[in-house]
């Protein structure tokens, strides 16, 4: 891809603050968080609409607290709020040989209990027209079967070149800042030369969508199958609703019938009928990319890390988390509150997190066999710990030593600086809520004590970062009045700064001396204000 190769046919540049390549899940996403923090953007996407296939569809926890925080509705979950469960078995039909959890160390809650919400499962094909239908909602300009041909980048912005696919009508677009969302292959993260590590390609895996009478088999509740039979190693799963999934790593091209006879087998009969709806092939790794931005390119979702689908749901998930710690920090800059240099902040931040989601794939059974070595020595953290209790280390977190985890379970982190703000049931206005609804767009100060408030007041005033200061115990009162200071890790005097992405930047368990200049000195650090008095 090169701009210097490409003339577009209209001397006119459009311009747009930010613009996203690739309109898929994360994309789309990045779309919707951007929009809700009032940053205009552009997204093109090469494609008209979803994918036939219905790809993913296990959402995480902590999508579904990005989703709530920015108004996106997802339907109650078809699986039910438990994680689906997995059998390993001859065939739907034949014998049962074993099921077994999820994910190791899961106990069927996945976080939920830390959370107001948790976990869906909503196919990706029915949730990406929603993320669609909120970001334009929300200002965002979505141009579909709309592909990037070329772009070159300079010290203030982006000239991205584009075609309009029906026509071929190709502009330019001049952008601050570009997304890449456009996937595993990332044409983007190809032109900039950014390299990838990991455990690489491990096979080439066909899928077979159909639809088949087959509900009578999940009365169990158990809704994926590992199929294991001499000629035939597969995994089947259900949509539910009425789209079955039958997966394949061998590689071969089947015609209608041949695809019909090994869903038979898979299933164990061949009197039902069966509807072939689509099929696919794509390529399963782990690869993580060696840097996830350059100059004003960052990557996003698959672009920035490829990773296997597996029972914690890592892949699309990361990618969604990747856009909501992005979007903030964009909207700051962009918005002249913050500094460039906060940007720098999303690698440090979001590539930690991808490297350490890669290694506890390859230790857990789904995906050791793929390894080189003998075995992992990677211990295999709780799902919560991976979900919720992820350990932020960046210049917009002060007090997360080099000498702590990269993640544990939320609880046990008890407010540390660069973790998730804990989630306490709290009452407002006599309505039950959680802190997490206290996150909104702004920087946050939480404490039991109302001197905080002239501190917060000053730190704004000072910086032009705006800080809502929160009255616990007034403002907000905990349903359980010890639960705030345990979660939070807080004496009566202290207080704890919360990031407009519900992460926390800052804490002191006691008022110091000052407690003004104490938070001027947090904020100024953390948020990498444009200006200090």
């Amino acid at each position: 891809m090169n701009e210097n190769t490409h003339v577009a046919d209209d001397a006119t540049t459009e311009s747009a603050p930010v613009l996203i390549v690739g309109g898929s899940l994360v994309g789309l996403s990045t779309a919707v968080f951007l929009s809700w923090h009032g940053v205009p953007v552009v997204l093109i996407d090469k494609h008209r609409g979803s994918s036939p296939h219905p790809r993913a569809i296990g959402f995480t926890t902590r999508t579904v607290e990005h989703f709530r925080q920015t108004g996106v509705e997802v339907p109650p979950s078809q699986q039910g709020m438990k994680p689906p469960r997995r059998a390993r078995v001859e065939s739907l039909t034949g014998t049962w040989l074993e099921e077994y959890p999820w994910t190791p160390g899961g106990k069927g809650a996945y976080g939920a209990e830390a959370s107001p919400v948790h976990a869906i499962a909503i196919t990706q094909d029915r949730l990406e027209p929603l993320l669609r239908d909120r970001s334009a909602e929300l200002g965002a300009d979505l141009r579909l079967g709309t592909e990037l041909v070329g772009f070159v980048q300079d010290a203030d912005g982006v000239t991205a070149t584009l075609r309009r696919r029906d026509d071929g009508h190709e502009y330019r677009l001049r952008a601050q800042y570009v997304v890449a969302a456009d996937g595993a292959t990332s044409a983007m993260r190809e032109e900039l030369g950014i390299g990838r590590h990991g455990a690489g390609p491990l096979s080439v895996q066909r899928s077979i969508l159909f639809r088949a009478p087959l509900d009578e088999y999940l009365q169990h509740g158990v809704v994926q199958f590992e199929i294991e039979q001499p000629d035939l190693k597969a995994f089947l799963t259900t949509y539910s609703d009425g789209r079955w999934v039958l997966m394949l790593s061998d590689d071969i091209e089947r015609d209608a019938d041949e695809q019909r006879r090994v869903v038979q087998q898979a299933v164990g009969r061949t009197d039902i009928p069966i509807e072939l709806v689509t099929t696919g092939r794509w390529d399963l790794a782990g690869l993580i990319a060696d840097r996830f931005s350059d100059g004003r390119v960052f990557l996003v979702g698959d672009a920035a890390h490829q990773l296997p689908p597996n029972r914690g749901g890592f892949g699309a998930n990361t990618g969604i988390d990747d856009a909501h710690n992005l979007a903030w920090k964009l909207a700051a800059v962009l918005a002249g509150k913050s500094e460039p240099r906060l940007l720098d902040t999303y690698d440090a931040e979001r590539r930690p997190v991808a490297d350490l989601r890669h290694d506890q794939l390859f230790a857990r059974a789904d995906y050791k066999a793929y390894l080189t070595a003998p075995k992992s020595d990677v211990p295999v953290l709780d799902d919560a710990a991976v979900e919720l209790g992820q350990l932020y280390r960046s210049a917009a977190v002060l007090g997360a030593d080099a000498d702590l985890p990269p993640a544990r379970r939320p609880e046990e982190w008890a407010g540390q600086p660069g973790t998730r703000a804990p989630h306490v049931w709290i009452t407002v206005d006599g309505e039950e809520r959680s802190t997490l609804d206290l996150f909104r767009r702004d920087w946050v100060l939480l404490s039991e004590d109302d001197r905080w408030a002239a501190a917060a007041t000053r730190a704004a005033e000072r910086s032009g970062v705006p800080v809502t200061f929160v009255h616990i115990g007034a403002d907000a009162k905990p349903v359980d009045p010890d639960a705030f200071r345990t979660a939070y890790g807080l004496e009566a005097t202290g207080a704890a700064l919360v990031r407009p992405d519900g992460y926390l930047a800052w804490r002191t368990t006691t008022a110091p001396a000052d407690p003004a200049q104490a938070l001027d000195t947090a904020l100024n650090a953390a948020a990498a204000p444009t200006r200090t008095n």
